[in-house]
């Protein structure tokens, strides 16, 4: 057979995302303090860009384009969705024309802004090119994570069910800046809406985290971690963690007593307790973990309904000088120039519209996600209510991905805490009436409940449990109830039966 080279013209259709589109979409999965730094580096490198100040009264005058610019907050009611603010278009990826629109103000001085009553973005930073086919995000952020970063990596790995991750992101949130956990357990029980012992137990595999010591109450404790952690905690370095006071007065005669060990043991054990470290955030970027920043806030009203925010100091304030545009085009001579600066402009324009967009969607879906899981902010846990993506597309008119972004790395402040938006989303369980479905997360939590509250002489086995949640409208088969209690590492009936008799 003989092989030939020709051309051939064929005719067909591809998608293909123009590189604004793909900084929209970018900027949309972008945490607070990523955008941050985004905006920064495009502050720099575009001279048409302006950082917005915090005194509206110090901002250029705008002449009057009849436009009426989105603002950076806006409360919502569930009890009236009439009064939600609806974004003017919808970033459904990778449709183009999703962009198309009004969104960005032909204002010589527009600010960058989310729905709302008046502009008012504030502290912000971030960058790269607008064209963006040769930005690298990922050079963006600090290749060295925080302590909470490190943690949270670990807690995803933990096989812990949603209520057990949610817990865990609460106590790493609430851990200082040396890596204790001071914080007051039951608050944060009484503010998840859970049992005491529920936290104890997720706060016990935390600790089992990388770097040894983390989360612990006190330093005795912190120590103790460790020693475990290198299986040197027997019961004479368990007595001298126990007198720290007498360690650091350096009284080797009462140490030597109080262990029960010679003059050269009791040196032995000294230095290996000076080997530990009793700040278990040495070595990560800062010494620190940094508190996260909501980007949304609930608060409850009188009434008993919610009103749903954004984070003005999350928002970026960005504006674009088209006067003096103006000004530098009237003075181009060069070709390079001109396109220099339409460039320039049409990337401003692009990155405005762009926030804009952003902080519209957040908005937007937060508030679906407050409406479909209303009952845990008022109730708890306990309640949370089955929900996926597509169920909060569908209602708001957008595209599953565009959610599953908007939902990554944005956290929402609640009476209840701060919790990441994805942790609202969980299977369902059917009822065994024509009733709502149950959350797999409350299922667990129900699971939970029943084992805790078994005594020696009734310990429930899986087909009980069953039984015992069909009582309650679940309709579950044995098999999830296992697979349920395995993942919050609840042992078996024969097993729960002699560690309770053995207590007893």
């Amino acid at each position: 057979m003989a092989f030939s080279q020709r051309i051939d013209m064929r005719q067909g259709q591809s998608l293909v995302m123009t590189p604004q589109l793909q900084q929209a979409i970018k900027l949309l999965q972008l945490s607070n303090v990523e955008l941050a730094e985004y905006v920064d580096t495009e502050l720099e490198k575009n001279p048409l860009l302006e950082r917005g100040r915090e005194d509206s009264n110090d901002a250029p005058e705008a002449p009057d384009t009849g436009t009426d610019g989105p603002a950076a907050r806006e409360e919502l009611t569930l009890d009236d969705r009439s009064g939600m603010s609806e974004a003017r278009e919808q970033l459904d990826a990778p449709r183009e024309e999703a962009f198309d629109g009004d969104t960005a103000s032909d204002n010589p001085n527009t600010l960058a802004g989310a729905p709302s009553t008046s502009i008012d973005w504030s502290k912000s930073s971030g960058g790269g090119r607008v064209p963006g086919e040769d930005t690298d995000f990922e050079a963006i952020l600090s290749d060295e994570k925080t302590l909470a970063e490190h943690l949270k990596d670990q807690l995803t790995l933990a096989h812990l069910d949603e209520v057990g991750q949610m817990i865990g992101a609460r106590l790493i949130d609430e851990m200082d800046d040396d890596g204790y956990l001071r914080a007051d357990l039951d608050r944060i029980a009484e503010a998840l809406g859970i049992d005491r012992t529920r936290v104890d137990a997720v706060l016990e595999i935390c600790q089992g985290f990388d770097p040894a010591g983390v989360l612990a109450p006190d330093l005795a404790t912190c120590l103790a971690i460790q020693l475990r952690d290198r299986n040197r905690f027997d019961p004479a370095m368990e007595a001298l963690v126990g007198r720290l006071d007498l360690v650091a007065r350096h009284d080797i005669q009462a140490l030597m007593q109080i262990c029960g060990t010679d003059r050269a043991d009791t040196m032995d054990m000294l230095t290996e307790l000076k080997s530990l470290s009793p700040r278990p955030a040495a070595g990560f970027p800062g010494d620190t973990a940094i508190a996260v920043a909501p980007d949304v806030f609930i608060r409850e009203l009188p009434n008993g309904a919610f009103s749903v925010e954004l984070n003005a100091d999350t928002l970026p304030r960005v504006l674009m000088n088209r006067t003096y545009y103006a000004e530098v085009s009237a003075q181009a001579k060069r070709e390079t120039d001109k396109a220099f600066l339409e460039d320039c402009a049409a990337n401003a324009s692009w990155l405005i519209k762009s926030l804009d967009q952003r902080a519209r969607t957040i908005l937007k879906v937060s508030q679906e996600i407050v409406r479909q899981q209303d009952a845990f902010f008022v109730h708890g846990v306990a309640h949370l209510r089955p929900l996926n993506l597509k169920t909060v597309a569908d209602a708001i008119g957008m595209h599953e991905s565009t959610v599953s972004r908007v939902t990554s790395n944005k956290y929402l402040s609640s009476p209840r805490g701060m919790f990441e938006l994805k942790y609202f989303f969980s299977a369902a369980i059917p009822s065994t009436s024509s009733g709502e479905a149950h959350s797999a997360e409350a299922v667990r939590h129900r699971i939970r409940t029943l084992i805790e509250a078994e005594t020696p002489d009734n310990v429930l086995s899986d087909d009980q449990l069953v039984e015992a949640l069909r009582g309650f409208g679940v309709d579950i088969a044995r098999r999830t109830v296992a697979k349920y209690r395995e993942s919050l590492r609840i042992p078996s009936s024969v097993q729960r039966r002699r560690l309770l008799r053995q207590s007893a």
